[in-house]
């Protein structure tokens, strides 16, 4: 279990380079799946494995071994090191606990003010009286529906084809879920620090699939262009930007000229690129659970080992 333990914490550095291509040469769709799947897949591995360093420092204890019925620690290691190993996991497990509950209360305490602040009409569009741009999609509560929230100054900045457009890419955000993507992007950041590299490509491919939705939308892919960028700019122009909740998905937000580029057929497609960032990237997922699975084996072989052992006197 000692080494095999270690690979899941160490895994996440090698799948990030593979993420940051990926949100560039695959589709955005499947590269938002992947996305999501990798930084979940990977940040439960290494939970995992921070927990079996907590179990053989743990059985130092008289009162564990006791209650495992063990008559030997699990770990060879001195105490020395065993203890405070297992000290450290355990104070990485709670940190990241905690940090995921203030998170989620956060997010939730911000929809909420959110909601407050937007004027609902009944439908899915609320405008705020605000003479600055700006638009976003606003997910809403359990049990209730999300919105899109637009701001006067956006509307008047927007010709008639260009709102439908931008409208139809909030839409997409609210249609496919995608607060839920970040939010499983988020998280995985809180519990391993190599994984938040991933929020950026899982940003710009989660905007990239509302731009797709966009232009299919409105069936003109440089009118979604053109509002993605006029936007963009009028937003970025704006004195003082209108407070936008964290959990809300902009369009103006992200590497805009990338995202326009794309629309407009300009950044070169690399399938060979895409696919081998993919196969990379399921291979860490692969590896890391494999390795997560062999030490929880291993462990468990250990523990049996101890209550034989006992067993036998």
């Amino acid at each position: 279990m000692i080494y095999a333990v270690w690979i899941p914490l160490l895994m996440p550095f090698v799948a990030v380079p593979a993420a940051r291509r990926l949100a560039d040469t695959l589709s955005p769709v499947r590269a938002v799946r992947l996305l999501a799947a990798t930084g979940i897949g990977l940040a439960l591995c290494s939970l995992l494995a921070l927990a079996l360093l907590v179990v053989p420092g743990a059985t130092r204890f008289s009162a564990v071994s006791a209650f495992g019925e063990l008559v030997r620690p699990l770990s060879e290691a001195a105490p020395a090191v065993a203890v405070p190993l297992a000290a450290a996991a355990l104070a990485l497990l709670a940190g990241c606990a905690a940090a995921v509950a203030l998170a989620a209360r956060r997010h939730w305490l911000e929809l909420q003010r959110a909601a407050r602040q937007s004027e609902y009409t009944g439908g899915e569009l609320a405008v705020l009286r605000d003479s600055r741009p700006d638009a976003y999609a606003l997910p809403g509560r359990p049990g209730t529906p999300g919105r899109i929230v637009v701001t006067t100054g956006m509307l008047r900045a927007l010709d008639p084809a260009e709102r439908d457009a931008l409208l139809a890419h909030e839409r997409a955000h609210l249609v496919g879920r995608h607060h839920l993507f970040i939010a499983a992007a988020e998280a995985a950041a809180l519990c391993h620090p190599a994984l938040r590299s991933l929020r950026a490509p899982m940003g710009y491919a989660m905007e990239r699939c509302a731009d797709e939705a966009a232009a299919s939308a409105v069936g003109d892919r440089k009118v979604a262009a053109r509002a993605i960028g006029r936007a963009a700019l009028a937003a970025r122009a704006a004195e003082g930007a209108p407070h936008r909740p964290r959990v809300a998905l902009a369009a103006a937000a992200g590497p805009v000229p990338r995202r326009v580029a794309a629309l407009l057929g300009r950044s070169a497609p690399r399938p060979r690129v895409g696919r081998a960032a993919a196969v990379v990237l399921l291979a860490c997922l692969v590896v890391s659970g494999a390795a997560a699975l062999d030490a929880t084996s291993d462990l468990h072989s250990s523990i049996e080992a101890a209550q034989g052992e006992n067993a036998r006197h």
